[in-house]
């Protein structure tokens, strides 16, 4: 170590550090606690977290104590409930902690969030979808209908990606039955996150009654998450078209796919450009 010169902080430094940021920076009041006389301590004193976190009040001031304990996730939820922490900050504390962040399986949007559904609209002349945890279909712009088609409507009403590749007779083009499989290895990482969900249950039991592809792929267990790859489409206007695809998950809407596809040769680029 150079003369004068700190080591640099710990992770459990700048955990403890964090907390009492946050501590410092909770209002009394805005947890339902009032404020009778002075306080020389800004923000909430260490026995009032520990009171509204439901935690010790020696394992408290030991994380902010930066010691060498890792509190459990329900630990770390508490306090995030308390600090009022949004969705950057509570995965922050849990990265400083050393903890595996929760899987989310609560809630999931149905409908496509304005701002997301004008930018896959947006993205046109390429096209681009978006999709929710059980691939129903939010947005389809205007070019991935002239590409792929529209997709078809699962038995409850809804348009989704897997009856549309599974349960849909008819010639499909080349590569369909490998977006189909990795489709549903997708859906199957998503479906572990939410399993017993009434949506996800009563599609998997149309599937499986429709398809034997899915009955059979359904036994292998594979899973996938989100990806890039290139995709040769034959379509029966434009020829053979080579795209670049990829799958992301939007910051702001992490249970949403967006997916989006650009020319991967002048040849393709030449053909959407006037179609």
């Amino acid at each position: 170590m150079i003369l004068g010169l700190a080591p640099p902080p710990t992770r459990r430094d700048e955990l403890a550090e964090f907390l009492r940021s946050r501590r410092e920076a909770t209002s009394p009041d805005t947890v339902g606690l009032s404020v009778n006389g002075s306080r020389r301590t800004p923000g909430l004193r260490r026995e009032e977290v520990s009171q509204l976190a439901g935690v010790g009040l020696s394992w408290y001031t030991w994380l902010e104590q930066g010691r060498e304990i890792t509190p459990s996730p329900s630990v770390l939820d508490a306090l995030a409930r308390v600090y009022d922490l949004g969705p950057a900050e509570r995965a922050h504390l849990f990265h400083l902690a050393g903890v595996a962040l929760p899987v989310s399986g609560g809630p999931y949007p149905m409908e496509a969030p304005v701002e997301l559904r004008d930018l896959v609209i947006g993205l046109e002349p390429n096209p681009a979808y978006l999709i929710g945890p059980r691939t129903d279909v939010l947005v389809w712009n205007g070019a991935a209908a002239q590409m792929f088609g529209e997709p078809s409507r699962a038995p409850d009403g809804v348009a989704n990606l897997l009856w549309w590749m599974f349960a849909e007779p008819g010639p499909h083009g080349l590569g369909w039955s490998a977006t189909a499989r990795s489709t549903l290895a997708r859906f199957r990482a998503e479906h572990a996150r939410r399993y017993g969900d009434p949506a996800f249950v009563s599609l998997i039991k149309d599937l499986m009654r429709e398809s034997p592809r899915f009955r059979e792929l359904w036994r292998r267990h594979e899973v996938l998450d989100a990806q890039i790859g290139t995709k040769t489409v034959d379509h029966p206007g434009l020829g053979r078209l080579t795209l670049h695809h990829l799958q992301s998950i939007p910051t702001s809407h992490p249970d949403l796919r967006l997916t989006q596809f650009v020319p991967a040769d002048d040849a393709t680029r030449s053909a959407l450009a006037g179609r």
